[in-house]
């Protein structure tokens, strides 16, 4: 019977992380990225021994994903533009009610050439900006789309960690 963690979104110090039992370390490492094998990489790889250290684990962590754990991580991320809490609002704070309504239509346009939700980094970016990105993106073939995706997906990962072992 394979146990489910609950992430924890709170930040917690590097110290506390790489003290912290296994199943906690999991925990916080799922807040930043839900794919589990992930987590459980990054919690298997401490002691770490800076938030540098444990950021710079998140790229070697990062290349040996599949596509599987990728699509994983991002089933728990909300639409672009959807109205979220958490942390996904405050790196979606930029998108206003005047962009929500066309990133849903792309985000439905998107998710039915690619088979899987529009993923890129929020944080620092208005809905106009977020928006042609979409748009952009629209015009990359599969493989192309992957890359992307997977590399949205690691910029919001480090962003997360960074802040999260920062605390």
């Amino acid at each position: 019977m394979r146990q489910t963690l609950v992430p924890q979104e709170a930040p917690v110090t590097l110290a506390a992380f790489n003290a912290a039992p296994e199943p906690e370390a999991v925990s916080a490492m799922l807040a930043c990225c839900s794919s589990r094998r992930f987590a459980a990489t990054m919690a298997a790889g401490r002691p770490y021994a800076s938030p540098a250290a444990a950021v710079a684990a998140v790229a070697r962590v990062f290349d040996s994903l599949t596509w599987a754990d990728v699509l994983e991580a991002m089933d728990g991320h909300p639409r672009i533009g959807a109205r979220v809490s958490g942390q996904s609002a405050a790196e979606q704070s930029g998108v206003g009610d005047d962009t929500r309504a066309a990133l849903a239509a792309g985000n439905a346009a998107y998710e039915e050439r690619f088979g899987h939700a529009f993923l890129i980094c929020a944080a620092g970016r208005g809905g106009a900006e977020l928006l042609a990105a979409l748009e952009q993106r629209l015009r990359n073939d599969a493989a192309a789309e992957r890359l992307a995706a997977a590399r949205e997906l690691r910029e919001i990962t480090v962003l997360r960690v960074r802040k999260a072992l920062s605390a």
